[in-house]
C-alpha cells in the first residue's frame, strides 16, 4: 500500500508542482486547497498520469476544517503519514502601512495552517511509527523590504520545524524546512506586479543576483521535497534547506 501524502496550498505552483512529483515517486496524494475547483485540476492532472490523487477544500487556518480535511483523507485514502506545509499567501506593505489584517492574515494561512494540519496529521504518523512533515519557508526568512509579515511567518516555520523535529523523532517522524529563493510562480508574479516592475525586468534583475544564473522553477523545490520525504532521508530532521541557486538568492 502506497503512503499517503498531504499537500496543502496544492491547486497551483511549487504546491502542483509538489503534488505532481510525489504521485510521480508512488504516493497516493491529497491536494488540499482554500479553492477545490483549483485543487482538482492538479489532483485530474495527477490521475490522468495514472496517480492517486483526491482534491480537498479547507480553510488551513480554520481548526475545525483542518480536522474534517485530514479525517476525508485518511477515510478515501489512508492515513497520512506524508505532509508539506506549502499553502500561503501575500499581503505586502510597508510597516507603515501594513494594516492588521494584512498581518493576521499572513499569520494564520502560513503559520497557524502549518501548526493545525501538523498537530492534527502527526496522530497518524506516531500510530504508524513513521512520518515526514516538510514545511515552505522562504528566502525572506532573512528579511525583506515590504514583507514584515510573510518574513516573521517564514522565519517562524523555521523554529517550528526544529521544534517538532525535536518533538517527534522518536516517533520516527522527520521534520524540515526547504527555503525557495527566487522562483517564477504566480505568486512572484503578483509581486512584480505590486512593486510595479515589468514581469521580464523583474526575472532578469533577479536572476543577475543568483549565482547559478537562472531562475528557480517549482520543480526545483518538488526534488528537494520528494528527497526529503523518502525512505533515504530518516536521518536527516530539524533542517532548513534553501534552494535558492546560491546561499541566498
Amino acid at each position: 500500500m502506497s503512503r499517503v501524502a498531504i499537500v496543502t496550498g496544492g491547486g497551483r505552483g511549487i504546491g502542483a508542482a509538489t503534488a505532481r512529483k510525489l504521485a510521480a515517486d508512488g504516493l497516493a496524494v491529497a491536494v488540499v486547497d482554500l479553492d477545490e475547483t483549483t485543487a482538482g485540476e492538479t489532483a485530474d492532472a495527477i490521475k490522468q498520469a495514472g496517480g492517486t490523487s483526491i482534491a480537498v477544500g479547507a480553510d488551513v487556518s480554520d481548526s475545525a476544517q483542518v480536522t474534517a480535511a485530514v479525517e476525508r483523507v485518511a477515510a478515501e485514502l489512508g492515513p497520512p503519514t506524508v505532509l508539506v506545509n506549502n499553502a500561503g499567501v501575500l499581503r505586502d506593505n510597508l510597516l507603515f502601512k501594513m494594516s492588521d489584517d494584512d498581518w493576521e492574515t499572513v499569520m494564520g494561512v502560513h503559520l497557524r495552517g502549518a501548526f493545525l494540519f501538523s498537530r492534527t496529521v502527526q496522530k497518524h504518523m506516531v500510530d504508524a511509527g513513521w512520518g515526514r512533515i516538510v514545511s515552505l519557508s522562504s528566502t525572506s526568512a532573512l528579511g525583506n523590504r515590504g514583507q514584515a509579515n510573510y518574513a516573521t511567518a517564514k522565519a517562524g516555520l523555521q523554529g517550528f520545524t526544529k521544534t517538532l523535529a525535536i518533538e517527534l523523532g522518536r516517533y520516527g517522524v522527520t521534520a524540515n524546512a526547504v527555503a525557495p529563493g527566487f522562483i517564477a510562480t504566480d505568486m512572484t508574479q503578483a509581486t512584480a506586479a505590486r512593486v510595479g516592475v515589468d514581469w521580464d525586468d523583474f526575472v532578469k534583475n533577479a536572476v543577475s543576483q543568483i549565482p547559478v544564473g537562472r531562475a528557480g522553477r517549482p520543480e526545483d523545490v518538488a526534488n528537494t521535497v520528494s528527497f526529503l520525504v523518502s525512505e533515504g532521508a530518516g536521518f536527516v530532521s530539524g533542517q532548513v534547506i534553501y534552494v535558492a541557486g546560491g546561499p541566498r538568492a
